[in-house]
C-alpha cells in the first residue's frame, strides 16, 4: 500500500511534535527527579544519571532528525506552514541545548562577597543553630547553614587563602 504525500507529510509533521516532546522530556527530566529538598529514590536517579550522560546524543540525533523533516517539509509548504515548521525546531533545538547545560549551578551560584561581623555581633544566630566554620592561617569564620543553604556553596578568603565552602 503506497501512502500518499498528505499522509507522508502528515506523518512528518507528528514526528516533528513527537521529536520536541522526546527532546523536551530527556533534557528535563533528570532535573525535575533531581531537585533538591524532595525525596529521590534510587531508581529514579539511576535514570536521570541515564538521561544526563545519554541525553546530549540523543537530542543531537533528535534535532538532527527534525531538521531533515524540517527540509523536507519546506519544499512546497504555505508561508503559515514554514512558520510552524520553524516554530516546531525551536522546542527541538531548546531540548538539545539544555541537555547539556546545568541549571543547577544558574540555582546553587556561590555567595560572595560576604559580610562579616564579629561573633559578640552576630545577633541573628541562635545558640544551637548549625554553622560551616572554616580555621586557617589564624582566622576563624563560621557560615550559618540556613543562610548557605540555598546557595550551597560560599566564596571567600580566610588567614590570606582563598577558599570555597559547601556542604
Amino acid at each position: 500500500m503506497q501512502l500518499t504525500t498528505v499522509v507522508r507529510r502528515r506523518l512528518a509533521a507528528t514526528a516533528m511534535v513527537v521529536l520536541a516532546l522526546a527532546a523536551l522530556a530527556v533534557a528535563a527530566l533528570p532535573f525535575w527527579i533531581m531537585w533538591p529538598f524532595t525525596p529521590q529514590k534510587r531508581s529514579g536517579l539511576a535514570l536521570a544519571y541515564a538521561l544526563r550522560t545519554r541525553g546530549p546524543i540523543a537530542t543531537t540525533l533528535g534535532l538532527a532528525l527534525a531538521g531533515g523533516l524540517a527540509l523536507w517539509l519546506w519544499r512546497g509548504a504555505r508561508p503559515w506552514r514554514k512558520a510552524a515548521i520553524v516554530l516546531a525546531l525551536v522546542p527541538t533545538a531548546f531540548g538539545a541545548w539544555l541537555s547539556r547545560a546545568n541549571p543547577f549551578e544558574w540555582a546553587f551560584t556561590p555567595l560572595r562577597d560576604v559580610v562579616r561581623v564579629p561573633a559578640g555581633e552576630a545577633s541573628f544566630i541562635a545558640g544551637p543553630e548549625m554553622v560551616l566554620a572554616v580555621s586557617m592561617g589564624g582566622e576563624s569564620v563560621a557560615y550559618p547553614v540556613r543562610q548557605v543553604a540555598y546557595h550551597h556553596v560560599v566564596q571567600d578568603v580566610v588567614g590570606g587563602s582563598s577558599i570555597v565552602a559547601t556542604y
